[in-house]
């Protein structure tokens, strides 16, 4: 059970922190100790998380350890809706020749192009201190039929459907795939079949 000095201490931290900003609001001393009583939990090297923090632990260590990741493809396209299937692991894209780390969660990682990889990028605030990226509906799906030899075609068919179906615009969907040279033609192809 922890003490009132430790709940104290506690109340103080933000849910996600670096080791320098809690080193700015207690001691050493307390700082272990809450680390002892398993009130806080470290999820990378210098950064921690209290555990009544509410939020994604997986996605808040992967962007505590690597800032740039995005969610992509079949994670990226579950978050929009945009297909029925729940993936076993994350999607997570980093810039091409960012090192992938260990993380707790499976991650399948990808790599990509540093041109366009903050093309259709947004951002998920995870808690008040820890965001992540993840690609926007039209992005996902652009990558769903770039990737189609290794993800299959129908991935990025069904999206497509759907998004057409909740009143996507061609336009905006080939307006992203502009950037990309894989893909388009065979996503041209489709929309003409659907529309």
């Amino acid at each position: 059970m922890a003490s009132g000095v430790d709940q104290q201490a506690l109340g103080r931290l933000p849910p996600t922190f670096r080791y320098i900003e809690a080193r700015n609001l207690m001691n050493e001393r307390r700082f272990r100790d809450l680390l002892a009583a398993g009130l806080i939990v470290r999820l990378n090297r210098g950064l921690y998380r209290r555990v009544d923090a509410a939020g994604d632990e997986d996605l808040i260590e992967i962007a505590g350890k690597r800032p740039r990741a995005t969610l992509c493809l079949r994670t990226a396209l579950a978050r929009h809706d945009l297909n029925d299937e729940i993936p076993t692991q994350l999607d997570i894209a980093l810039p091409r020749g960012t090192r992938p780390v260990v993380s707790s969660a499976p991650v399948a990682w990808h790599q990509f192009d540093l041109k366009t990889f903050d093309v259709g990028r947004e951002a998920i605030h995870l808690d008040a201190a820890t965001s992540i990226g993840v690609y926007g509906p039209e992005r996902s799906i652009v990558d769903a039929f770039r990737l189609r030899e290794d993800e299959g075609p129908e991935l990025g068919q069904e999206a497509l459907r759907r998004w057409l179906r909740r009143g996507g615009q061609p336009s905006t969907l080939m307006r992203t795939a502009s950037h990309f040279r894989k893909g388009a033609p065979a996503l041209r192809q489709a929309l003409e079949i659907l529309l």
